[in-house]
């Protein structure tokens, strides 16, 4: 019972990158921009979060900080895309590789330093519940905050008017800009969201979740997330219950290790990568489905006056 308590500990810390990313991510789509600049994005967080850890030793700034690198990359992304009218896609590339090499520059004089782990903030008077306190209550505050903002995105999408605004900037940006709704800089705003959750997320890898910098940590997560929105269906409980899925199958790898099963680790760090390509290839089995959900308007630019 300890082991699968300390498993879904595991999981659901594991999962958290994936699902701050990925809803995020999901905000961007849902305003029509394609963002394939995740991965970069979460590197520049990455490293942003881990100076600022070094130099202030408040995890708290060094997240927020690592979100602000987030949401300024993205702001560059949204400046060519949306205002400059660049392909959506080979911009997102761009920033996703410019990322890669700006972290290794950037990163350099931080590689052999560590930072001291943060002790989990836990839930008072739950924390402390046998097995359910330390498969649960006992995470750094990160952790919850994906949860808080997967019910925040649901209720904002779907509970609120400029939730519905932004659904119909992502349906038909033409009839959004016929009522007279500013469509560029809503799309605008729903990228710097998205770039801020990416430095999220990327910011707990580098200080919490690892917490050093190593160049090129992200492996691979910010193209995960990618695939979860399409994943689940642009919805927002899905994504949370995918990236915790894909958490889970990232920390078997080191449990199976540990439980002495004698598996090449090549082939146990391929698991989640593999994960991807099955779940994709499922849901592409339905395109009509995928179709009945994604919006309309996904990834197509829109040119005011046009």
């Amino acid at each position: 019972m300890d082991a699968a308590a300390l498993l879904i500990a595991a999981t659901l810390s594991a999962g958290t990158p994936f699902a701050i990313a990925a809803l995020g991510l999901l905000m961007n789509e849902r305003a029509g921009v394609v963002n394939l600049g995740a991965e970069g994005m979460m590197l520049i967080a990455a490293v942003a979060g881990f100076a600022v850890a070094i130099h202030t030793g408040s995890d708290l700034l060094a997240i927020g900080g690592g979100a602000l690198a987030g949401a300024a990359a993205a702001a560059v992304f949204g400046l060519f895309a949306i205002y400059l009218n660049t392909n959506q896609y080979a911009t997102g590339l761009a920033l996703s590789l410019f990322g890669v090499g700006f972290s290794a520059f950037v990163g350099i004089g931080y590689v052999s330093r560590n930072l001291p782990r943060t002790a989990p903030t836990g839930v008072p008077g739950l924390a402390d519940v046998p097995l359910l306190g330390t498969a649960v209550f006992r995470h750094h505050w990160a952790v919850y905050l994906g949860i808080a903002l997967a019910i925040a995105i649901a209720w904002f999408l779907y509970r609120t008017r400029a939730g519905l605004v932004i659904r119909s900037v992502g349906e038909s940006p033409e009839s959004a800009h016929a009522l007279g709704l500013p469509v560029r800089g809503i799309r605008f705003a729903a990228v710097c969201f998205g770039g801020a959750c990416c430095g999220l997320a990327g910011g707990y890898l580098s200080v919490v979740y690892t917490p050093m910098w190593v160049d090129g940590m992200v492996a691979g997560r910010g193209w995960i997330a990618l695939a979860l929105t399409t994943f689940a269906t642009w919805r927002p409980a899905r994504v949370l219950v995918g990236a915790y899925l894909f958490g889970g199958v990232t920390i078997i790898q080191f449990h199976l290790q540990g439980f002495g099963v004698e598996v090449a680790s090549q082939l146990l760090s391929m698991l989640p990568y593999v994960a991807t390509i099955v779940v994709l290839a499922l849901i592409s089995r339905n395109p009509d489905w995928i179709r009945a959900n994604m919006p309309a308007s996904l990834g197509k630019p829109f040119h005011p006056g046009n």
